[in-house]
């Protein structure tokens, strides 16, 4: 009966107008971009591992200290990607190869799991840490996204700022000679609460250099393209990132750039994955 009535006391014109405007609204809900949805901060890749958000924009990218392949400061604009707020562990590496039957790493027989499974897996060459990430249905981040990550859209010469690297910030200038380094030198990820990037991400000083997916060509800053670069085409080093518990203080810095050969297999070296953000 209310129903009746509110129905009479509604002219035919007034039901079309309500009418336009409900169909309106339901083409509003049905045609906003996707896009235009903000992205998680936070996802977790198919290793279990949390990665953390690097939104798209513009950063400064180089340095002008005393390494000329880190010339000229240049600003590079980077698309929205997700970096692993750790480095790979080797909790996660032992299950990789427990379904790929891959060689382990240099360096493996002094993993002792459970105990030592949040230390940075070290010992593997640019191959298996390349296809760790395409097995967690990832990829190893380009140099220009490493950067990004460590160091925020501006300057910053590490990754938590200006101050000095000190025991508090970051694990480094250790020494090992005839040791167990995943026990005597390597520090579990995300020790260093103080020494985080700009987005949350761990360990982008010290502990261990990270394996990119570029190669190295000291004169490629002088011809980089300013969008979503990814290196030369082919080269005989890939790049390596971070300073490691070996580097000392002046080694930490976010714009310094190293190199080694694809097979090497380093006691300080590891990796994180990358992936694209959601389109």
């Amino acid at each position: 009966m209310v129903e009746k009535l509110i129905a009479a006391s509604v002219t035919k014109s007034e039901w079309a107008a309500l009418a336009m405007l409900a169909g309106s609204v339901l083409l509003l809900l049905l045609f906003i971009p996707k896009a235009a949805g903000k992205l998680p901060e936070k996802i977790i890749g198919k290793d279990g591992a949390p990665m953390v958000l690097v939104p798209a924009g513009p950063f400064t990218m180089g340095s002008e200290g005393s390494g000329e392949d880190e010339k000229p400061l240049h600003r590079v604009y980077l698309d929205a990607f997700y970096m692993d707020q750790y480095e790979v562990t080797t909790k996660q590496f032992a299950r990789f190869l427990e379904k790929s039957r891959r060689k382990p790493p240099d360096h493996w027989s002094a993993v002792r799991l459970p105990q030592l499974g949040n230390r940075p897996v070290v010992g593997v060459d640019w191959h298996n840490a390349d296809a760790y990430c395409r097995w967690a249905e990832r990829r190893l981040p380009s140099e220009a996204e490493w950067e990004k990550a460590a160091r925020g859209p501006e300057v910053r010469a590490y990754p938590w700022g200006e101050d000095i690297p000190n025991a508090s910030l970051a694990n480094f200038d250790k020494s090992c000679i005839l040791c167990n380094v995943y026990e005597e030198v390597l520090k579990p990820v995300g020790s260093y609460e103080k020494g985080k990037s700009p987005y949350g991400i761990y360990d982008m000083a010290g502990n261990v250099l990270e394996w990119t997916a570029d190669w190295y060509d000291e004169r490629y800053y002088k011809r980089s393209p300013d969008r979503n670069p990814t290196g030369p085409s082919q080269g005989l080093s890939k790049v390596v990132r971070g300073g490691s518990w070996l580097s000392r203080r002046t080694l930490l810095q976010t714009g310094l750039r190293n190199w080694e050969s694809p097979a090497s297999r380093s006691a300080h070296v590891g990796f994180r994955c990358a992936q694209d953000a959601q389109k």
